[in-house]
């Protein structure tokens, strides 16, 4: 298969996605009705009170309610069926798996992308913050697994209630500062963020998605991101010292996967994330390119479900 090739189908060809057969979503407090599918759509109140498209999967053989619930944070401009197979995978081992819309992206936009006011920062203080609440009180647990891709796992500083977290795996989470980035990729990384997004999403009213970020950004989510790359130490700069000090509020084990032939999360970039986690129990593993070819996106892919998989599913459940 080439991976490239059908992530590109998924983000860019819409009406090539597959069609799931799905139950009516369940507001917060309904009652998850069960039946012999494993992927449940869901509402997911936002701490604002946004109401996100988010599923649930379940092993429909499960036959008490889980006690280990993982929640999965999307990358930027990805939506949440990208992680369906891993979240199968994470329910056939015994897990509740939460997957999301952030606001602006995917099933949780109503509208075009340029009416929505939403901000990058708000994915991480709202949405994941949200999200999980509504799963700790959905399971009636005390505390979540996260398992966050790029953006994913950068947004954890931002949760309202870190201490909710019990273990995090990471992939190709990275710093988004530009200096971090080798030369010649740096200056790349520098026309992005410096011109081309800034420049495009001020003219057209928002990141066009096909431009090879996915999903179409809100303008908000757009410039944020390029004001945080800019900036020295990327969110934690931008926020100043309370940013600094909410990122070492988390206080959960970390899983950090880097990929060596990842263009988007050079390894330097992700070691610089892993530092704002000051008082986390991080665990690097960098994934060299004779190990495996990965990339940015391929970890997802169920070729790796006898590897890379199953060395996140023991983190979880060690």
């Amino acid at each position: 298969m080439d991976d490239q090739r059908d992530l590109d189908s998924y983000l860019f060809d819409r009406e090539s996605r597959p069609r799931l057969e799905l139950p009516e979503r369940k507001a917060e407090g309904d009652k998850l009705e069960l039946d012999a599918r494993t992927e449940h759509a869901v509402t997911i109140p936002a701490l604002d009170g946004e109401l996100l498209a988010g599923s649930v999967f379940l092993w429909p053989e499960l036959t008490a309610p889980p006690t280990k619930v993982t929640v999965l944070a999307s990358a930027t401009g990805v939506t949440r069926g990208y992680y369906a197979k891993f979240a199968t995978y994470l329910a056939r081992h015994g897990h509740a798996a939460v997957t999301l819309d952030y606001r602006g992206i995917g099933e949780s936009r109503s509208g075009s992308a340029r009416e929505s006011n939403a901000a990058m920062h708000d994915w991480g203080e709202l949405d994941l913050s949200g999200a999980v609440a509504w799963a700790r009180g959905t399971f009636g647990v005390t505390q979540v697994n996260v398992v966050g891709h790029s953006v994913g796992g950068q947004l954890l500083g931002l949760l309202s209630q870190p201490e909710h977290v019990r273990r995090v795996v990471t992939v190709g989470s990275q710093s988004g500062e530009v200096r971090l980035w080798p030369a010649p990729e740096r200056w790349r990384m520098a026309l992005l963020m410096y011109g081309l997004i800034p420049g495009i999403t001020k003219t057209v009213g928002y990141l066009p998605g096909a431009l090879g970020i996915g999903e179409d950004l809100p303008p908000g989510v757009a410039l944020e991101w390029a004001h945080w790359c800019r900036t020295r130490d990327y969110v934690v700069g931008a926020g100043g010292s309370s940013r600094r000090e909410a990122y070492a509020r988390l206080r959960a084990s970390i899983l950090a996967f880097g990929f060596d032939d990842d263009p988007y999360a050079p390894e330097a970039a992700v070691t610089a994330l892993m530092s704002f986690y000051e008082n986390a129990e991080v665990t690097r593993r960098q994934v060299k390119k004779r190990e495996a070819s990965v990339g940015h996106f391929g970890f997802f892919r169920d070729r790796f479900e006898s590897t890379f998989w199953r060395e996140a599913l023991e983190f979880l459940d060690a």
